[in-house]
């Protein structure tokens, strides 16, 4: 199985990310690799931190001569801020006077709740592990789950469709979305340049009122064959683990499969699609004879992929940590104050998208392994291109 984790803390020394189960052989190109934690950090709307950090992906096993060996992969991602805390989070016992404490929750955090899981006197140590800087080292497992998937045709691709009130209201193509990974000034991550300058109206004015802002990014696969995933047991099914997956995001607070809002409102006859069958051979794009004139299902029925781009939105709330504070409660003196502050973002959406394609593309490869299994690559390619051979004469 393909499995990952990550540790570290935001201001620790570094972050580690851990990946096992990849074939042997897939090529590693450490240059997309760092391209890909690059643009994790950009977007209009981000915040001080990320003129600090210039992240990039240290290789510590599990890759020799450029290729996988089989082995786990083990990366850190040292923090340049480390040098104004170490005295402030040592790892021993350290000089309690300079313990930098968060002395009072800031709503939407995992700040209270966090310390009374934990039973710790502020929030500082909650804060360090639930910042979504943890999430640079899964944007670096998920570059390597790329490069796996890319080996047999995968692609996995983002892009914002909402930031604030302004959102797209036309159907991007995968090649335009593709191509936003390519830009110099990533922005806002739209494919649409007229909207795009609506959203960063939206974050101007945020930024103007102390606020912060959210937004709706969507995350493309394209190129996954039919038959990824199953039916057979809850746990299994491909959209339940991409929901969890991109769920477990900073901030994420709702998850999308195709159309599944505006379905619920709208009549079967509008949401299903409709099954056509051309007996001429087809394009290689196509994995079989059928055909779908919409994609409503979002490439996904029955908890199975169905040939067509597998679309998945996270739904992201506002970042928690305003520059003008909530109302909250000091955790010495129960007495009412304003929330702390923690040099933080306005807006992270396009940032978001970066994370939840590593989320996607973890979640896809690891059932691209267990489907189409292989020690190595040269077999995994040889299982994958005689399963698209089976299904394309069927």
């Amino acid at each position: 199985m393909l499995r990952f984790s990550t540790a570290g803390e935001s201001h620790g020394e570094s972050l580690v990310a851990f990946l096992s189960g990849m074939p042997a052989g897939v090529p590693v190109d450490q240059t997309f690799l760092d391209h890909e934690l690059w643009r994790r950090q950009q977007g209009y709307g981000r915040g001080g931190r990320m003129r600090i950090e210039k992240d990039t992906a240290h290789i510590l096993s599990g890759v020799r001569h450029g290729k996988t060996i089989g082995s786990p992969i083990a990366m850190t991602l040292a923090n340049k801020d480390w040098k104004n805390w170490e005295e402030i989070l040592p790892v021993g016992e350290g000089d309690a006077e300079k313990h930098k404490a968060v002395a009072s929750p800031r709503p939407g955090h995992a700040d209270l709740a966090g310390a009374l899981k934990y039973d710790f006197k502020d929030a500082r140590y909650v804060l360090e592990r639930a910042s979504a800087r943890e999430s640079a080292a899964r944007v670096a497992c998920g570059a390597v789950a790329k490069m796996l998937l890319r080996a047999l045709g995968v692609e996995v691709a983002s892009h914002v469709v909402r930031v604030g009130g302004a959102e797209l209201t036309r159907d991007a193509s995968f090649a335009e979305i593709a191509a936003i990974a390519q830009r110099d000034d990533v922005m806002l991550a739209c494919v649409d340049a007229a909207c795009e300058a609506k959203m960063k109206t939206e974050v101007d004015t945020a930024l103007k009122t102390g606020d912060t802002i959210g937004g709706i990014f969507e995350v493309v696969v394209h190129g996954l064959p039919p038959g990824v995933g199953t039916h057979v047991n809850w746990d299994e099914r491909l959209d339940g683990l991409l929901a969890q997956a991109v769920m477990s995001l900073q901030a994420v607070k709702a998850v999308e499969l195709g159309r599944g809002v505006t379905a619920a409102s709208s009549p079967g006859s509008q949401v299903h699609d409709a099954i056509a069958y051309e007996a001429e051979p087809v394009g290689e794009e196509r994995f079989t004879k059928f055909s779908r004139e919409r994609n409503n299902a979002g490439g996904i029925e029955g908890g199975i992929s169905n040939g067509e781009d597998v679309v998945v939105r996270g739904y992201l709330k506002p970042i928690s940590t305003l520059r003008r504070p909530l109302a909250s409660v000091a955790f010495d003196t129960r007495e009412a104050t304003k929330a702390s502050y923690e040099r933080s973002d306005v807006c992270v959406v396009p940032a978001a998208g970066v994370a939840g394609e590593a989320m996607v593309a973890l979640t896809v490869a690891r059932l691209v392994v267990e489907k189409f299994g292989g020690d190595s690559l040269r077999e995994m390619e040889r299982n994958f291109r005689g399963y698209c051979e089976q299904i394309r004469n069927y």
